[in-house]
């Protein structure tokens, strides 16, 4: 929708031109040099353009850029409180869960040594890897009781209006939404017929996929921008059944 102007608007644009219709006669009746006049006046258009060139597409372009860095750095840290207190422990169920994990294991133990080609190499061969639990193995009950104190949380994040920069994780944010409701809508979890187990193990699998190769991303951007948080999110690797913040 276009924005129309308004009257003052108009009534100042007018009186600007004519202003400047009013110094080039003053000009004109002093100096009687109409030819000077010309000149600069089409100097002063040609270079109008120029103008408006550095401003409109240079200079906008890198506030722009200089904007969306900003906004992207705010929103990673929304996806790091996500992982704190959400993530992590989500992925570390999953994980339990998974007997087809196996060596993938090794392969995700992130080291402060590791290089942007190694986490794109490990990305990469993460793809061929199935995320999927095995129904046999959830503890829906103690999952139930886990995201219930966490709906509040996952509610605020999706009032956060800097997702819309980042449309994959809002995607992983509704699908651990959605598995947050389907559990709390279940009163008696463990007690479920094997039809709802797999249902529920269809909206984990879901969850689970996204997560992984979410949380390699984000480790891949905290090594490069926050070594600090990259040494804790190392220790508490989720993939590491070893895992401990604690320093040895």
């Amino acid at each position: 929708m276009r924005t129309m102007l308004t009257s003052w608007q108009v009534r100042l644009g007018i009186a600007l031109v004519a202003l400047s219709v009013v110094g080039y006669l003053v000009h004109f009746a002093v100096f009687r040099d109409a030819h000077h006049i010309f000149l600069y006046l089409i100097g002063d258009i040609a270079f109008v353009f120029l103008e408006v060139l550095m401003v409109t597409l240079i200079i906008h372009e890198l506030l722009n850029r200089h904007e969306k860095q900003k906004r992207m750095e705010k929103l990673n840290m929304v996806i790091g409180a996500f992982f704190s207190e959400l993530g992590s422990s989500l992925l570390r169920y999953f994980t339990d869960w998974d007997s087809g994990l196996g060596v993938r294991r090794e392969q995700l133990k992130v080291t402060a040594l590791w290089t942007e080609e190694q986490f794109d190499r490990v990305e990469a061969e993460m793809k061929h890897h199935v995320y999927s639990v095995q129904p046999g193995s959830m503890q829906l009950e103690e999952l139930r009781s886990f995201v219930a104190t966490k709906l509040e949380f996952l509610l605020r994040l999706m009032e956060n209006p800097s997702l819309l920069e980042h449309e994959k994780f809002t995607h992983l944010l509704m699908a651990t939404f959605h598995l947050a409701e389907e559990l709390v809508a279940r009163r008696q979890p463990g007690d479920l017929p094997e039809t709802d187990v797999r249902h529920l193990a269809g909206d984990i699998d879901r969850v689970y996929g996204q997560l992984a190769r979410f949380w390699l991303e984000y480790m891949k951007y905290l090594k490069g921008n926050y070594p600090y948080l990259f040494s804790l999110a190392v220790r508490m690797n989720p993939f590491d059944e070893c895992a401990s913040p604690t320093i040895k």
